[in-house]
């Protein structure tokens, strides 16, 4: 039986690398989120090996984006073997969130957390403000290390029916 193709959305949260040294192949790591419980998120890695889909890959694509991926799942065969998803097909669905201020960018960062968007300033008092990708407002975290228990104390509220 031949593998079908599967679609899953997700984030890039890290850069993506090259797979070899003339860039015809790509490699990165993709956070799953299909629901708002971060037990169901899963990192996924991904290989492209379309030369001109690894080109795009590697100088197109941020941390943040939100990317639409279409391959075939390669499962491990022996213990040490990875397991990875071979990508035919990518769509940026949103673009990263870009900091408009150009000075603030050396002290100033957007980071996403699966469906989770996080603003660290170093410059700031050291609280990281946290909303959902949709723009609902989770709360501050005291210092980047309250993250999670912020997270999950927002997910609680909501799981219970709270606001």
């Amino acid at each position: 039986m031949a593998a079908e193709a599967i679609a899953l959305d997700g984030f890039l949260d890290e850069e993506t690398v090259p797979g070899d040294v003339h860039d015809s192949t790509a490699r990165f790591r993709l956070t799953v989120s299909p629901t708002d419980e971060r037990t169901d998120e899963m990192i996924l890695p991904c290989s492209v090996a379309d030369p001109e889909l690894a080109h795009a890959v590697i100088h197109d694509l941020v941390p943040g984006d939100k990317l639409r991926v279409t391959g075939y799942l390669r499962l491990p065969r022996t213990p040490d073997e990875p397991m990875w998803l071979a990508i035919t097909t990518l769509a940026v669905l949103e673009t990263a969130p870009l900091l408009s201020d150009p000075a603030a960018v050396s002290t100033a960062v957007i980071e996403r957390y699966g469906p989770y968007v996080c603003y660290f300033d170093a410059e700031d008092s050291g609280e990281v403000p946290v909303w959902t990708e949709a723009g609902v407002w989770v709360g501050h975290a005291g210092d980047p290390s309250a993250l999670s228990e912020l997270i999950e104390q927002f997910e609680q509220r909501h799981a219970a029916g709270g606001e």
